[in-house]
């Protein structure tokens, strides 16, 4: 049995009512701090099937289907290293230019192409949202995580051309999670923010581009981090980018040193960034079904 007590496109939570019946009583959050995460675990089943129907629906009908995941990387690296490599001769921490720059292009397309994706998924899926209930927030994190297998072809083909280069990684390899999952909870944090309120104000569509083009020339994606002076070194850590190329840098080559202080400066950005998305988008939850 079902008894519907307000909006469904708010929250809900299963009550017992005998041995084989519940109610599903869907209500709006009672106050500020109510996040009702569980509900991501009870429903997920369901963002298992969001994740996979966005990695298939993204190459329906493409005529070299997920190559597009390995041509992308390499003709961008490719130009990096002729223009940035040969021409302006940028440093690059003893590496080979062409492996400086394509240990940052691959975190870097998923950050860019999961950001775009979250920033889009609520409108994307308004048909849905106005029809049935389910936890909205299964929306953004399955756009976050679809991203993933994407970079996981970027980041085999990345230790191919590292292994082409005869650089061995080291004991630094297993540390590479650690910057994916920041990398992740960067596009959450942000995304969360972003996807409600273009979810509100269709501005924020045309604002998203520019946001990743400027935050691309703001991370040490095509130079190296240490061209920024020691003194605004603790300004530019504040960018959780930049903590997370500078790591796979470190963790797959192995040389240099650990950005330990972008590190905490990142982390403590992205939990305020994650945070603080996740009241805002539980706010803005109840609003949004009627404005989308």
């Amino acid at each position: 049995m079902v008894s519907v007590t307000s909006n469904p496109s708010v929250a809900g939570a299963l009550e017992p009512r005998g041995p084989s019946q519940a109610t599903l009583r869907i209500e709006p959050p009672r106050r500020w701090l109510e996040l009702r995460l569980g509900e991501l675990w009870l429903s997920r089943e369901l963002l298992y099937f969001l994740v996979w129907r966005d990695v298939k629906i993204r190459y329906k009908q493409t005529a070299i289907g997920i190559s597009w995941v390995i041509i992308q990387p390499l003709l961008t690296m490719l130009v990096a290293t002729l223009f940035f490599g040969k021409l302006a001769k940028l440093p690059s921490q003893g590496l080979p230019y062409s492996v400086f720059v394509f240990a940052a292009i691959v975190p870097w397309t998923y950050f860019s192409a999961a950001l775009a994706n979250v920033t889009a998924v609520m409108v994307e899926n308004q048909r849905v949202i106005t029809k049935v209930y389910f936890p909205r927030l299964i929306l953004p994190v399955s756009a976050a995580l679809s991203g993933l297998v994407d970079f996981s072809i970027g980041f085999a083909v990345m230790l191919v051309f590292t292994f082409a280069h005869h650089i061995r990684p080291s004991w630094t390899l297993l540390l590479l999670p650690l910057f994916l999952l920041l990398a992740v909870l960067t596009v959450l944090g942000i995304g969360l923010w972003l996807s409600a309120l273009n979810a509100l104000y269709r501005d924020v569509k045309y604002l998203t581009p520019f946001l990743l083009q400027f935050w691309m020339l703001a991370s040490p994606v095509y130079y190296s981090s240490s061209l920024v002076p020691e003194r605004y070194r603790w300004v530019y850590g504040l960018n959780p980018m930049a903590g997370v190329i500078d790591g796979f840098r470190w963790g797959l080559t192995g040389t240099g040193h650990p950005p330990t202080s972008s590190l905490l400066a990142s982390g403590v950005i992205v939990f305020l960034s994650v945070l603080g998305g996740l009241f805002f988008f539980n706010r803005m939850e109840g609003s949004i079904a009627d404005r989308v």
